[in-house]
């Protein structure tokens, strides 16, 4: 789960995007460069959205002991378990990918649902830490997805 937890960051996430961007774009393959763009742009947006959200909510990880109730923000990781940065970056990257192509995505789907279980599992998180993640991740990938969908290389000519 440790090695789930380093490679399913959003560091690899985004070069994955970045190199799959670059060889569609070698091989002349505009939707895809596209579809790649959002999914790169999906993550940046719920981990920018997410970071707000976790410095302000202070909430301690599950492995920190502390007093119960709200500990006011704060710029202490051990203080940064709501929502899950892991989880949120990741369902974004792939639930882009499933707006762009259902089946495609899908299949990868199983990638931010193991990087989420990882962060339970290393006491890094809560469940709810994880759940809203992932609806954070993929509102963050809807709303890209949104304007990406507009582009004309995706739209069908006629």
């Amino acid at each position: 789960m440790r090695f789930v937890t380093k490679w399913g960051d959003w560091p690899t996430h985004v070069a994955a995007g970045v190199l799959g961007a670059a060889i569609a774009y070698a091989l002349g393959k505009r939707e895809w460069l596209v579809i790649f763009a959002a999914m790169v742009i999906a993550c940046a947006v719920a981990g920018s959205v997410n970071r707000v959200i976790k410095v302000t909510a202070g909430r301690s990880r599950p492995s920190v002991k502390v007093e119960r109730g709200w500990n006011g923000p704060s710029a202490k990781s051990d203080y940064h378990a709501f929502p899950s940065g892991h989880t949120a970056a990741s369902t974004a990257f792939f639930a882009a990918l499933v707006f762009a192509r259902r089946r495609i995505g899908l299949a990868l789907l199983p990638n931010p649902l193991l990087i989420a279980a990882s962060r339970i599992y290393l006491n890094a998180h809560y469940l709810s830490d994880v759940v809203f993640a992932a609806m954070l991740g993929i509102a963050c990938a809807a709303l890209v997805w949104y304007f990406a969908a507009r582009q004309p290389v995706l739209r069908p000519s006629g």
